[in-house]
Parts: structure tokens; sequence; C-alpha cells
């Protein structure tokens, strides 16, 4: 691995040792290293959520133009502290009345939409629609899509709040 060479000067007596290191050895030690780190370590897939999202149609055309009602419809919004409001109300209807709060504890989301999927006038084209604030945090975003999966609904639409919900939500909130 190493070795030491004797060299004598010239015209003089006094002899100088060369050493040299063997580097060849040290790549092999490289390659075990690179070799236990990489067995080592995880590899995992970061964490995603598939929105299940519908595929895109190769021949658009309109089925259906028909605007969804507020009975056809219940609007959850996300605020801030985990809490959660929904209705199924529009912009002239809307009050702090109207606007109801819930928890995300056990089924009470599922059961919420079940209940205005039984009342709706026309369940083929029923909609879950989630509307998060700014306040609203990531946790709860995931919590709402994953009862709606729970509830098995399969229209849903995530969207801003609007202007007249979030005056509501003001009122509610403070």
């Amino acid at each position: 691995m190493a070795e030491v060479i004797a060299q004598e000067k010239q015209g003089g007596k006094q002899k100088k040792k060369l050493i040299r290191v063997d580097m060849t050895p040290m790549v092999d030690l490289g390659f075990l290293l690179i070799t236990f780190f990489m067995f080592t370590t995880n590899f995992t897939k970061p964490n995603v959520m598939d929105l299940g999202l519908p595929a895109k149609d190769p021949n658009p055309s309109v089925i259906n133009d028909e605007v969804i009602k507020d009975k056809n419809q219940v609007t959850f919004i996300l605020g801030k502290d985990n809490r959660v409001f929904y209705h199924q109300s529009n912009a002239i209807d809307l009050n702090s009345g109207n606007l109801k709060e819930t928890d995300f504890s056990g089924v009470k989301i599922s059961k919420i939409i079940s209940e205005a999927y039984k009342n709706a006038p026309k369940p083929e084209i029923f909609t879950v629609i989630v509307k998060p604030t700014d306040e609203a945090n990531y946790k709860n975003f995931v919590d709402i899509l994953d009862n709606i999966a729970i509830s098995k609904k399969e229209r849903y639409g995530i969207t801003d709040i609007k202007p007249w919900e979030k005056k509501v939500y003001t009122e509610l909130t403070q």
C-alpha cells in the first residue's frame, strides 16, 4: 500500500527517502461507502393525493347546460382554526342563520353531504363545492376531500370564496 523508495543524491552521501502512497484501495473504499449509503437510504415516493379528475373528452359536447340550483349542491367553506361552514343558499338568501358550522370529527361532513344528496331535486347533477379561505390550512382541505370520497360523490368542485359568502363568513368568525 505504501512503499518507501530510497534514492541517493549524486555527489553526496545523504539518502532521500521518497514515500509513495498507493491510492487503489481508496477507490474500493469509496465504492463500498457509496454502496452502503445507497442501500441504507429510504427510497420513498412523496405522498400525493389523487383528485380523481375526469378524463378529457376527445369530442366535447354540451350534454347538460343546466345551471346547478341551490338544493342540487352543498358548499363547504374552510376557515381558520379548523372551522368549516356549509350552506345551500344563493347570494340573496345567505345570511348568518343559513351558514351553519360543523367540524371534522367523525363522519359529520359525510352525513351532511348524504342528507343534501337525498334532498336534491335532481341527484344526477348534485355537486359538492369546496371553498377554502386564505386562513384555511392544507390538512383541512385534505380532510374535506377524504370526506367527499367517503360519501362516494364524484361531482365536486374547488373554487374561491365569493364576496357575498366572505361577508357572512366574516360576520360569524369575528
